[in-house]
């Protein structure tokens, strides 16, 4: 205690006179500061040491925000400035967005309906309000397309399907497929798309009318931001993923869509729209909760 207030006043009072009168010696003074300097700057190099470790086992995609909540997720208490100020220094950056491009063909004489979802991206339950989007996908080989079906609550990707080709079966029906698969949908449930052929046509139709239970929804001609949830994911995906790396042939991007959507996205990743927990910290806290009520 009585070193902490010398190293404390010492811009207020000479060194020298203040272990004179408290009684202890310049020497062990000094040597304590040392010694507690050196700590400091050991808990720093410890943090930056964790910071480069997340910040490539993440493949570069996470940015202060995210890298502060992992850190304090395990055991490291830092706040988002001070992880800012240590990325920084040691020149590291998340991975930067470029402009989405529109997929879709909205078009045609099929089925259009109101914007029943309304941009009210916040749901309180499971299976109230699915989105589904469709994109490109740049290879060596020419373009497949990412068709994904996202729940709002958690923000899971529960269906989604890569396709060399744009038609109804392969984009749209199956990515519904796999969404009833993985998440049985609940009465009221608000099918939200674009006004986008594949979601329009009579066949995807037909296969939603069938459950008659579901509600659909489609953004305005031409507002992005009425999907903006599944676009989002879009940006996030090729910003995280695609921008930056080498192009790869159809198969090689396959797997690395697998990846990032079934093995990162849905189990590793830190969402802001879940106050940056991972889907299934996420679901655990609600259920802990509920055990507690």
């Amino acid at each position: 205690m009585i070193y902490t207030f010398i190293k404390n006043n010492e811009k207020i009072f000479p060194i020298e006179k203040m272990c004179q009168v408290l009684q202890v010696g310049r020497r062990s003074y000094y040597d304590w500061k040392s010694q507690c300097v050196s700590e400091r700057k050991q808990r720093v190099i410890a943090i930056k040491e964790k910071i480069t470790s997340i910040y490539f086992e993440s493949k570069q995609r996470y940015g202060s925000p995210r890298m502060a909540a992992e850190l304090n997720y395990t055991g490291t208490k830092v706040s988002r400035v001070t992880v800012a100020k240590y990325m920084n220094q040691l020149g590291l950056r998340s991975r930067l967005t470029k402009k989405f491009k529109v997929t879709t063909n909205s078009k045609h004489n099929y089925l259009v309906v109101p914007n029943v979802l309304n941009r009210e991206f916040l749901v309180a339950e499971p299976s109230k309000v699915w989105v589904s989007d469709i994109t490109y996908i740049h290879t060596k080989e020419g373009f497949l397309y990412l068709t994904t079906v996202l729940d709002l609550y958690d923000r899971k990707i529960i269906g989604w399907s890569l396709s060399d080709g744009m038609s109804t079966e392969e984009t749209a029906l199956a990515a519904w497929k796999m969404a009833v698969i993985n998440r049985t949908p609940e009465k009221g449930l608000i099918f939200h798309s674009d006004r986008g052929i594949q979601y329009a046509s009579k066949k995807f139709t037909n296969v939603i009318d069938s459950y008659k239970i579901i509600k659909r929804s489609m953004s305005r001609k031409g507002n992005c931001w009425d999907n903006a949830v599944a676009e989002s994911f879009f940006k996030t995906l090729k910003t995280e993923q695609i921008y930056g790396n080498k192009l790869k042939n159809k198969d090689q991007m396959k797997l690395e869509i697998f990846e990032y959507i079934e093995i990162w996205y849905n189990r590793k990743r830190r969402h802001s729209a879940l106050k940056y927990r991972t889907i299934e910290e996420f679901w655990n806290q609600k259920n802990n909760f509920k055990n507690v009520a």
